[in-house]
């Protein structure tokens, strides 16, 4: 079976479109793809998008997921150069959420010719703590806790952090679907998934990235103070830092305008110039 029927690849473009430019959406940490669907509709009226589930996530094949090979970023980022590698599509832009922008950050790294563009929307390459020259946003026991709580009561975790993650308190909805979403999660896959999400350090791998990067950040994302996304500007060797006026975590889904009309105006950079802030 092919990877694309694995981990369930699902294209939407516009009729008769004939560009070369596609957009692949990876979502983030206890999520699967309909959480891209939003911006993806927008997208697309211009764009081939392409959407997927990681292992052992959505609608993603059983037998997609290893609980060894999976431990680790490494095995997620095997998927990612996998897939692209089986596409063949030029010009690919990945664009990430989340811990699905450490997974293209490892990916982008070992296969740079694959990609077009990597975007980081969301991004923290590193959660812990490391005074005064990483604020990653945590402490070891903090992390250690998170864990820890999800282990112990699977749904009770969801109806807490999702409010936390989703942010946009004004807009209860948002965070229910977010809860929604976590509680779909196999849960012994969830905490695996979490131990590599939140205990990852995936800086190591920022400096070897050379491939045209945007870094999106948003205001008040819980999960990533502003230190984290100037960290990436320093250290992405082409990296362009545009900062969205969205707030949460989860700027695809309550901001998809703005998140799919940023990707679309820088959809065309390819690292000339000054990377810079816009």
């Amino acid at each position: 079976m092919s990877l694309r029927k694995k981990l369930n690849v699902r294209e939407i473009k516009p009729a008769g479109y004939t560009g070369t430019t596609t957009f692949l959406l990876g979502h983030g940490y206890g999520c699967d793809q309909s959480m891209w669907y939003p911006a993806a509709r927008l997208l697309a009226a211009d764009s081939r998008c392409l959407l997927f589930d990681w292992p052992g996530a959505g609608h993603a094949q059983a037998d997609a997921y290893d609980p060894l090979r999976h431990q680790t970023l490494d095995g997620y980022a095997d998927d990612l150069i996998a897939l692209l590698d089986e596409l063949a599509l030029p010009d690919v832009v990945y664009v990430g959420h989340s811990v699905g922008a450490s997974i293209g950050a490892l990916a982008a790294a070992r296969a740079p010719g694959l990609f077009g563009q990597l975007a980081m929307l969301a991004p923290s390459p590193c959660f812990l703590n490391e005074l005064p020259d990483y604020p990653g946003g945590f402490e070891l026991a903090q992390l250690d806790t998170l864990v820890r709580e999800l282990a112990e009561g699977h749904n009770a975790w969801a109806k807490a952090m999702a409010p936390l993650v989703m942010g946009n308190p004004e807009r209860p909805a948002l965070a229910l679907e977010l809860e929604a979403q976590f509680c779909l999660m196999d849960p012994t896959i969830a905490v695996r998934w979490a131990r590599a999400t939140f205990l990852m350090d995936v800086r190591p791998a920022i400096p070897l990235v050379r491939v045209p990067t945007l870094v999106l950040p948003c205001r008040n994302d819980a999960l990533v103070p502003p230190g984290v996304n100037d960290w990436l500007h320093r250290h992405l060797p082409l990296g362009r830092l545009v900062a969205l006026q969205a707030q949460g975590h989860c700027p695809h889904v309550s901001e998809p305008e703005e998140v799919a009309g940023v990707l679309l105006r820088h959809a065309r950079w390819r690292g000339g110039g000054d990377g810079g802030t816009a």
